[in-house]
């Protein structure tokens, strides 16, 4: 069993003994302390929830509400929702905050509270260490019988997203509509089955052939958007002779797409064929972490705009947007974050922009694909000796590879040229991972073997 407590939230296995995996005495603990901690900055007594379709949701849903109840808590019920629907919601509620339900990629067996400031967005480390500390203190008290929260059901937040996304002004749906496209969906049968077909009908496709869109939490497949779970939705665009392939994880804050080819479009150039859009059409800089492509850095660039780095995270990623006010920013991992609807991965946001993109673009998406600069991006580890000062090793690769640009706002990232390297310390197991990104796989993996064989050598192994 596995219970990790960061400060995005409470992530874990259910069943188990309590303190040893997410059980709903660990539940009813955090949710009382993100709830103490919410009213407490905010004198708000209001929060949103809403879960993926995971089974373990409903029971989950029930202990964060009646706990919030319990506290003198308002509660906006979304249900069956997103992670970015939620981030929608919690400021059009007025609310103090937001937990989503959901495991996000985890498999079936896994299940969360990511937690959501009064603005819709994840929130800091700082506060998220100071939820913790409430936790651990259980420094929190309930309402008396007549302060009791209320709960109210809303089911209307799929229709203010879509709108939300129509209304976009790099949002076209009548040149979707025109391009007639042919789609196939894999929502993994959770909440996208839901969400991401109603939001292409809105957008005027008409052909949508569905595939895991029943949103039961069987997951039919790893619920990771990778391209070795992705591959009946590769023989379903083949069969089907469709434009293109949709994959969203169980939450729906993660996107990519496969060519109608049946090959796949790569989750890293999610991001990029979006900002090249927006690029297109708004003059500004990007966002991405550190072990995201270069594809974007390139495409960047190219527009006339300034590309910037961010630690991994999705909260550091949002912090280094706004500081450099990029107009659109993510990560790699298929996480488009567009500000003109709201500062969180949106993987409805995604496919609107990437849909008009293609349609305007009028050619098959694998030449979409084909006209972005070409890299490999190579996932390695090295495993060392529990104790190891992993930090005091980063800093003699630096050393060696100082003359180097290098970056060490999160780890280690060295470049060479157009390659890159980025190490970096594993926050639960004594690992360094290492990623490598060159222009074909070969490449790519020298150069991790470059620095694994440095590494070795520093510790004479």
């Amino acid at each position: 069993m596995t219970l990790i407590k960061s400060i995005s939230g409470i992530r874990g296995t259910i069943g188990g003994a309590a303190g040893d995996g997410l059980t709903p005495l660990d539940i009813v603990k955090f949710t009382s302390a993100f709830g103490a901690w919410t009213v407490a900055k905010t004198g708000i007594r209001k929060i949103v929830v809403g879960r993926d379709a995971r089974l373990s949701g409903a029971m989950v849903n029930n202990l964060v509400i009646g706990t919030l109840q319990g506290l003198g808590i308002d509660v906006v019920d979304l249900g069956l929702s997103t992670t970015p629907t939620v981030e929608v919601a919690v400021p059009a509620e007025g609310a103090a905050g937001g937990i989503i339900l959901t495991a996000s990629h985890n498999p079936k067996q896994w299940n969360a509270l990511k937690l959501l400031n009064a603005t819709g967005e994840f929130i800091s480390d700082t506060d998220g260490k100071e939820v913790l500390e409430l936790a651990d203190n259980s420094d929190f008290s309930y309402a008396q019988v007549d302060d009791l929260g209320t709960v109210t059901i809303k089911n209307t937040y799929l229709q203010k997203h879509i709108n939300e996304i129509l209304a976009l002004k790099l949002v076209d749906k009548e040149a979707i509509a025109a391009a007639d496209f042919k789609v196939v969906v894999d929502a993994v049968n959770s909440t996208g089955g839901i969400y991401v077909p109603a939001l292409l009908e809105a957008l005027g496709v008409k052909t949508i052939h569905k595939l895991y869109c029943d949103p039961t939490g069987h997951f039919p497949h790893n619920p990771e958007p990778l391209p070795e779970n992705l591959t009946e939705l590769s023989k379903q665009v083949l069969a089907n002779g469709a434009d293109l392939g949709i994959a969203v994880d169980p939450d729906v804050d993660r996107l990519c797409f496969v060519c109608e080819d049946g090959k796949m479009f790569g989750e890293e150039y999610t991001l990029v064929a979006v900002a090249d859009y927006v690029l297109q059409h708004t003059k500004g800089n990007t966002v991405s972490n550190l072990s995201s492509t270069r594809a974007l850095r390139d495409v960047t660039e190219r527009a006339g705009g300034e590309y910037h780095a961010a630690a991994v995270g999705e909260v550091n990623v949002v912090t280094k947007m706004k500081e450099v006010n990029a107009v659109i920013g993510g990560e790699g991992n298929g996480g488009v974050i567009y500000p003109e609807t709201h500062y969180g991965r949106d993987a409805l946001a995604g496919i609107a922009l990437f849909l008009t993109h293609l349609a305007k673009y009028g050619k098959p998406v694998s030449e979409l694909r084909a006209s972005y600069p070409n890299y490999f991006i190579s996932k390695n580890k090295i495993e060392l000796t529990a104790g190891m000062d992993i930090d005091g090793l980063l800093i003699k690769v630096e050393e060696k590879y100082m003359q180097q640009p290098h970056s060490t706002i999160d780890g280690l990232k060295i470049e060479f040229d157009k390659q890159w390297v980025h190490l970096r310390k594993s926050n639960t197991e004594p690992i360094i991972r290492i990623y490598s990104e060159a222009a074909d796989e070969a490449a790519a993996n020298a150069l991790a073997q470059q620095i694994i064989t440095d590494i070795k050598g520093i510790l004479n192994i």
